[in-house]
């Protein structure tokens, strides 16, 4: 007699199992939580049954199912719809369609079932899932039915492997995949349908049967071989009961193995379903081991290339190869072309349980006006951990404004064979946050004028109406009003309820034309918007004022583009920003210009992180680009979290921050980590036997003007006496408790000698490593010491500090950097910063962290200071309140946030062959 195969019992000890599992998985990861989506399309019962049957499965295990409904007059674009709507929610890992379709239109079935994403396909009957099954990738989604018979052969004990089976069907959902599976588990197939002969002859050979042809009861006792194990699949209602396909009387007399129906097949079916969608959920939390990245090979050439003949000979992989090779979901990036992407800022919440990699910033010596290669050692360290030594590995560097990329700076995605890749769309559009920002700073500029306008030209009474207008006899207000007037201290939402006075103070903002400090921005460099009168037209009434543009990247926008932590954060920062006061001199905001809702809509793309490559395959994050001197000079928190969850903990992130290391460095510690939360682990210190010359004495260095031949040759002692400069920047960047490798960023005109000097006196200095680097002619491979270094350097945990309690007083913030950072003697401030130190305490501002604004080429405030100079006393003329961005910054001198056009800007080498599109001429 049979012993049965219990599809209850054993489905329930796979629930129990998978119920378990979770528990354990969710002590590591809280956020963990296995979605289904069940898409049915009408109401037919006997679907409601089977559907009832997997929400109380996944219920109990402790998964989310979802039961999506669409009525009976769907069609099929609505449901193809509704399909591509959850193939995108990474909330859902699996997704089933309900069959049969029970609509009232047509519908391809089979088109719906292959438009639901492989990777969600945990019914496993997409032609992608199919195929791989077919070709024995078992790596697939293996339909639930044969799934769940495989599996309760395998509960009896026997070895699949040389038995000869049988598969009586052959549809798609059970006989075919059923055979396939039998078949990659090393058992003799054969498949038998309708027009098989002597039927009978061929199951009685069988050591396992496989019942699924849909007729009751037409496999007897007298076809089963003795001892054989029998899978009856069949489910058919003859006069009220359920029968199978197999005689189950007289076939349990002569099989070793039998299942009943019901509670066989049909249980175990159920339980698969619910063990593809724990894996699927299991897929998509990314693994922190190795990545699948597939590095670039480069052909190198001497003498290197111009840098966009070198960026063009390499084909960059597709995009989206790139974002699976590193662990995104499909639905968490969004392509613009073939070789760029917007990155959901929402993979945080999906990998929020796992351990960030190891954080590391590139910063600089006091450069000289040409820039000594920090974001070229930035991508060729990148490379080199990524492609050389195998270390998962992003860059995360800012997007560079197309001011200077037509000016005389030219780009900055790197150069020689450590660059971002295509360096053409690095540089020019990107994907259009310059854009937003751009739009989104100049609709708040437009209201704010307009607002002081139309406040000119009306009552309290005619404002207030125009602002809460009444529509079919009711009016209200919208929710950034009622923001503005809880702001007031108004605790009323009817607009009929204010008092005339309270109307009033609503209404009118009553803004001091004198205070603005908003100004219109452009991505260009134009001087002769450096001042500016506006309102001449007669429209105006006469209201017109001097005001000026700035460059895009200067906007308080962009800072809060790269120091928030999601759009929510981005709303609220857009709408703290202070852009005037009012007549009592009380602070004028975005909110209060009811504008801040409209900004964020603006933005709400620009807040994705932008995903490129290096020429060697590797990962960037390009994010944000604000200035390194009114602003902080670094690249977005967003990249850097989601980069720094990806790489997973041996893993490492890599950052520039801007200028030298006495601005971008301590900007990047004591606001970005502060605001972040994030803990750098290193600090790569990039230094120039060029820079250190001029520090040592040499002659004056011209952007736009051939170098000096002092330069050019040796000249081992203002090698020495310029690294003093080296010494202080390496104490600057130990003063908050982390380790220094100092990157020799090798030029053609360098000595051996000079760089043993160096290497010498930066180990003196305090140094973890200095590493002489070539990553500009080498790529990866010149910079593999540095990789190595640095690995080194970041074993032990982080000793992080920062430099000052950001509770302590504005003025001695001001002074704590000052001192400790630029050697000054002490700090001067005017009378008139005094006064603004008194008044950003009263307003609320004084914890604010600081974020000085002074020359990047002199570690004081005078650029012909060059060395270690000491003593001096640092003048702070006057300081601005970034509210919205979260600083206070300092002016140290003049600061032009309007860059003009050289003699002979970049763009007289710029073109495009309009035949090929290729541009030439970039740099």
């Amino acid at each position: 007699m049979a012993k049965l195969l219990d599809g209850k019992e054993i489905a329930g000890s796979v629930r129990l199992s998978l119920k378990s599992e979770l528990a354990t998985l969710r002590e590591k990861h809280a956020n963990f939580l296995p979605g289904l989506a069940i898409i049915q399309v009408g109401n037919r019962e006997d679907s409601n049954v089977y559907i009832r049957m997997k929400l109380k499965a996944a219920e109990e295990i402790g998964m989310k199912a979802v039961h999506v409904r669409l009525g009976p007059a769907t069609t099929e674009t609505e449901l193809l719809s509704k399909i591509d709507h959850l193939n995108n929610d990474p909330a859902v890992h699996g997704m089933i369609l309900q069959l049969p379709l029970d609509s009232t239109n047509p519908i391809d079935a089979d088109k719906a079932t292959n438009s639901i994403s492989a990777s969600k396909d945990v019914d496993g009957l997409s032609l992608e899932n199919a195929g791989k099954l077919a070709r024995g990738q078992l790596d697939c989604f293996i339909p639930c039915t044969p799934k769940g018979c495989l599996e309760l052969i395998r509960r009896t004990g026997i070895d699949v492997a040389g038995k000869e089976a049988v598969v009586i069907g052959r549809s798609k959902i059970v006989g075919s995949p059923m055979a396939d599976l039998l078949k990659w588990q090393h058992a003799t197939v054969t498949t038998c349908h309708s027009k098989t002969l002597h039927l009978e002859t061929v199951v009685k050979r069988a050591d396992i049967v496989v019942a699924a042809i849909g007729k009751a009861q037409m496999v007897q006792g007298s076809w089963i071989k003795d001892g054989a194990v029998v899978i009856d699949c069949g489910i058919n209602s003859v006069g009220g009961k359920l029968l199978g396909d197999v005689d189950f009387a007289s076939a349990s007399s002569v099989a070793s193995y039998i299942t009943p129906v019901p509670g066989g097949v049909g249980p175990m079916t159920v339980a698969m379903l619910m063990q593809n969608t724990f894996e699927a959920a299991k897929r998509s939390l990314v693994a922190t081991g190795a990545w699948t990245l597939r590095p670039l090979p480069l052909e190198l050439r001497e003498p290197v290339p111009s840098d966009i003949v070198v960026a063009r000979s390499q084909r960059p992989k597709n995009v989206t190869s790139l974002a699976a090779e590193i662990g995104l979901l499909a639905e968490e990036i969004e392509p613009y072309g073939f070789y760029k992407a917007k990155v959901s800022p929402r993979i945080i919440d999906r990998l929020s349980s796992n351990t960030n990699g190891r954080y590391v910033v590139v910063t600089g010596i006091t450069p000289t006006p040409l820039g000594e290669g920090k974001s070229t050692t930035t991508i060729g360290l990148a490379q080199a951990l990524g492609a050389h030594l195998h270390l998962n590995t992003f860059a995360c560097v800012r997007q560079p404004s197309q001011g200077p990329t037509f000016g005389i700076k030219g780009g900055a995605a790197g150069g020689g064979y450590a660059q971002v890749i295509p360096m053409e769309e690095f540089n020019l559009h990107l994907t259009g946050d310059l854009h937003a920002i751009t739009a989104a700073n100049n609709l708040l500029a437009a209201q704010l004028d307009t607002r002081i306008f139309h406040e000119s030209t009306q009552s309290d009474e005619a404002l207030f109406n125009r602002l809460v207008p009444t529509k079919d006899g009711v009016s209200e207000f919208s929710g950034i009003q009622i923001n503005r007037l809880k702001r007031l201290g108004i605790e009323k939402t009817d607009p009929s309820a204010l008092t005339v006075e309270e109307r009033g103070r609503f209404a009118r903002l009553d803004i001091d034309p004198s205070t603005i400090s908003w100004n219109r921005v452009m991505d260009t460099n134009d001087r002769f918007l450096r001042q500016i009168t506006i309102g001449q037209s007669p429209t105006e009434k006469g209201f017109s004022r001097q005001t000026q543009f700035d460059i895009t990247v200067s906007s308080e926008i962009m800072a809060c583009l790269a120091l928030c932590s999601s759009l929510a954060d981005l709303r609220e920062r857009l709408g703290k920003m202070v852009v005037a006061q009012d007549k009592k001199g009380m602070p004028v905001t975005a909110d209060d210009l009811g504008v801040t809702g409209a900004l964020t809509v603006l933005m709400k793309d620009a807040v994705k992180p932008n995903l490129m490559q290096t020429l060697e395959g590797t990962p960037v994050f390009v994010h944000a680009g604000p200035f390194a001197n009114i602003a902080h000079g670094n690249s977005s928190i967003i990249a850097d979290r989601v980069a720094l969850k990806l790489v997973g903990p041996d893993g490492f992130v890599v950052t520039e921050a801007g200028f030298g290391a006495d601005i971008g460095m301590e900007k990047f510690f004591n606001i970005k980590c502060r605001l972040s939360g994030l803990i750098p682990n290193a600090v790569v210190l990039v230094a120039t036997v060029r820079a250190l010359k001029m520090h040592g004495g040499g002659p004056k260095v011209e952007a736009g003007v051939p170098i000096p031949d002092a330069y050019l040759k040796e000249d081992l002692d203002l090698v020495r006496k310029g690294c003093v400069n080296l010494a202080k920047q390496i104490s600057n960047a130990r003063a908050f408790g982390l380790p220094v490798v100092v990157a020799i960023n090798s030029f053609k005109s360098d000595s051996p000698k000079e760089h043993e000097i160096v290497r010498q006196l930066a180990l003196e200095s305090g140094a973890f490593d200095a590493i002489l680097c070539n990553h500009w002619a080498k790529g990866g491979a010149g910079a593999r010491d540095l990789a190595a270094a640095v690995d080194r350097a970041t074993r032990e945990p982080p000793k992080f500090r920062f430099l000052y309690d950001s509770k302590l007083p504005i003025e001695e913030k001001i002074r704590t950097i000052a001192r400790e950072i630029y050697g000054a003697k002490d700090i001067e401030p005017s009378e008139k910063a005094r006064k603004q130190m008194e008044r950003f305490t009263e307003l609320g501002y004084g914890n604010l962290p600081i974020c000085m604004a002074k020359t990047h080429l002199s570690l004081s405030h005078d650029p012909t200071l060059k060395g270690a100079p000491t003593g001096f006393i640092l003048p702070i003329r006057e300081l601005k309140a970034s509210v919205g961005a979260g600083f206070i910054f300092p002016l140290v001198g003049t600061i032009s946030t309007m860059p003009g056009l050289p003699t002979r800007p970049c763009f007289y080498d710029i073109d495009i062959d309009p035949e090929t599109e290729e541009i030439s001429g970039l740099f």
